[in-house]
Formats: C-alpha cells, sequence, structure tokens
C-alpha cells in the first residue's frame, strides 16, 4: 500500500470533498513529488457545524464551528494540512497554524432559487424563504420585510430539495457552491447592489502547521494571490469589527488593474438598518483599508448596534 505523502482534511459534504478535490489536482500539477498514484489522501472530518442541523450557527457559537475539529487534526499531526471554505474561517488561526495558500476565487454572489421567479422583488407577498444565514436574512427583510424567513439548515442537495418540495417558496445559495457541484444555472445570481457577499464567499482556503516547511512550499505553489489579497481586506475589515456569526456583516473586494475596491456593511438582524461603506487603493494597502473601512462601521454603529 502506497503511504500518502500528504493528507488534506475536509469536511465531508460533497461541496467540501469537491473542493479538497481541486486542491488534490492543483497539487498534482504543480508539484512533481505529489503527481503520483496515492501520493494525496483526502480525510473527511465530521465538524460541529455538520452535526448541528437544527438551529442557526449562530445560537451554537457563530464562526469556527465548520473548523475547529479540523484544525485538531491538524495540531495533532492526522493530517498534513485542511482545505477549508474561507466564509467559514475566524478572523485569526490557533497557534501553531497559519492559511497558507488559496485557490483562484469563485464568483462570490448569492443565487436566489425560487423557480420561475429570478428577482427578490418578484417573491409573492409575505412568501416563505429558507437560510440558516444572519447577513441574507437580514438583507432580505431590509428590501422585502413583508417576507417570513425560516431556518433552513443542510447542504446544497437538502436545500435544492425543500425548495422543490414547497416547504419554502424560495431559498440563497451561494453561487461558487454551485458552480463547483456543476449547477451553474440553478436559479439567477442576486446583484451585489442587492446582496452583498460574505466576507470570503466564493474562496477556498488551504491551513497548514506554521513550522512545516514542506508542505508550506508545497502549497506555495498553488497560492492565488490575487486571491490572497482580496480576502485580506475583507478579513481586516471583519477582524476590525470583531465580528461572529451573531452579527449580520458582508464584505467583498475586488482587483482591477492592480486597484483593489473594497466594500462593505453592517446591518440589524431585522434588516431595519443597514450601514455601508467603501474603500479603493493599492493592493499593498489592503489590511489597512480593512481595517479602516471595519472601524469605520463600528464607529457609525455606535455600541449598541452589535449582538453580545
Amino acid at each position: 500500500m502506497t503511504v500518502p505523502l500528504l493528507r488534506l482534511g475536509t469536511r465531508g459534504s460533497p461541496l467540501a470533498l469537491t473542493q479538497t478535490g481541486l486542491v488534490r489536482d492543483a497539487l498534482a500539477r504543480a508539484v512533481p513529488a505529489l503527481a503520483g498514484p496515492g501520493a494525496i489522501e483526502i480525510v473527511p472530518i465530521r465538524t460541529t457545524g455538520d452535526v448541528i442541523q437544527d438551529r442557526p450557527l449562530s445560537e451554537a457559537g457563530g464562526k469556527g464551528l465548520f473548523v475547529k475539529e479540523i484544525e485538531e487534526a491538524l495540531l495533532q499531526r492526522r493530517i498534513d494540512a485542511a482545505v477549508h471554505s474561507m466564509k467559514d474561517m475566524p478572523t485569526a488561526q490557533p497557534p501553531g497554524l497559519a492559511i497558507s495558500a488559496f485557490l483562484p476565487r469563485e464568483d462570490a454572489r448569492d443565487v436566489l432559487i425560487a423557480g420561475d421567479l429570478d428577482r427578490i422583488d418578484a417573491l409573492p407577498q409575505g412568501a416563505v424563504v429558507g437560510t440558516s444565514a444572519l447577513r441574507r436574512k437580514a438583507l432580505l427583510l431590509h428590501r422585502r420585510p413583508d417576507l417570513r424567513i425560516v431556518t433552513l439548515r443542510g447542504n446544497v442537495d437538502t436545500r435544492l430539495a425543500r425548495r422543490a418540495d414547497g416547504t419554502v417558496h424560495a431559498t440563497i445559495l451561494a453561487l461558487a457552491g454551485l458552480r463547483r457541484l456543476g449547477k451553474p444555472n440553478v436559479g439567477a445570481a442576486i446583484p451585489e447592489s442587492e446582496m452583498l457577499p460574505a466576507v470570503g464567499q466564493g474562496a477556498v482556503c488551504i491551513e497548514a502547521r506554521a513550522d512545516d516547511a514542506q508542505v508550506r512550499g508545497w502549497l506555495a505553489a498553488i497560492n492565488h494571490e490575487a486571491t490572497a489579497v482580496r480576502v485580506r481586506a475583507e478579513h481586516a475589515m471583519l477582524a476590525a469589527l470583531d465580528g461572529s456569526c451573531r452579527t449580520p456583516i458582508a464584505g467583498h473586494a475586488t482587483l482591477t488593474d492592480g486597484l483593489l475596491h473594497l466594500r462593505g456593511l453592517i446591518a440589524r438582524p431585522d434588516g431595519s438598518t443597514v450601514i455601508e461603506t467603501e474603500r479603493q487603493g493599492a493592493v499593498a494597502d489592503a489590511a489597512a483599508m480593512g481595517h479602516d473601512a471595519g472601524e469605520e462601521l463600528k464607529r457609525r454603529g455606535g455600541p449598541g448596534f452589535f449582538a453580545d
């Protein structure tokens, strides 16, 4: 039996396994030592976020519920690197771990799945929309306070099935996940002006032990720097806000011809108030731009804006 040179830990959902397969394939192309059969093993790990299906994650501890057990396996050397959806990541890694690479980012927009309807404004009065994301709920209610939002958890196919069987009139999913699962034509993409994406949405990151020079060297060979820069700005904003799953926060950075553009917002959970800001500047200033945007939003929101 071939002993794997690299063990990649991941959640066991179809999307997580697909994303980890993309990482495996990229490494096999870029690193000759990892190109042989059996050189890379994918290790599925069940996380707290996967176990909890009966309530929003904001009620169960917020950020990190999809990464905690995977990071523990990494620290205990049961795996050599971890593949995550960046939007699941807290703003700081545990001591001894570091985000070491990103795949090229997919389209970060959300998708409305509502049968023949392709716009939020086209939903019928009082329509039931299933989502577990506070950001999506707040932005939906800000635009359509008549909507009834219900908690809908589970993987992509589960949520699509609940829409199809009439449990909800509509649901919202990330376009990036749908594309990676081979479902690019499901639903209608929502303009960012109506629903700004979650911080890190559409980005896949790979985490490794900070002292593992060999693995981090392998990962450097596939790192997509433009994605890293964009996420750096978004996460700096999130860190300045002390952001978690308990407060609706959105942020998305784009990079065009060397110019970085960051948009961010905070919202009350009921959608009654949305505060927005944006920054534009050089790539080298990504973290500073994000931090400054976050500080502005925190100042404008005031001490009573954020959930405990």
